[in-house]
């Protein structure tokens, strides 16, 4: 895996990878099971992308934001 998400990207990534996952636990908590476990799946599929810098979304529209400038393969 190719790294192709880079630097802002990232930090979006895990800020909003954090806030799911905390919402997935408060959703859990309050008995709203369904919504706690796609907020956290999203959640952590994030922090994953910020974590590799691989985004496989990235990959399929040919997309690299490593760069300072988002570029289209």
């Amino acid at each position: 895996m190719k790294r192709n998400a880079g630097g802002d990207d990232r930090i979006v990534r895990g800020v909003l990878g954090i806030w799911l996952v905390v919402t997935a636990g408060a959703a859990y908590r309050d008995g709203k099971r369904e919504r706690g476990a796609l907020a956290g799946i999203a959640g952590a599929g994030l922090l994953w992308n910020a974590v590799t810098g691989f985004c496989g979304g990235n990959y399929l529209l040919g997309v690299d934001t490593t760069t300072d400038s988002c570029s289209v393969e």
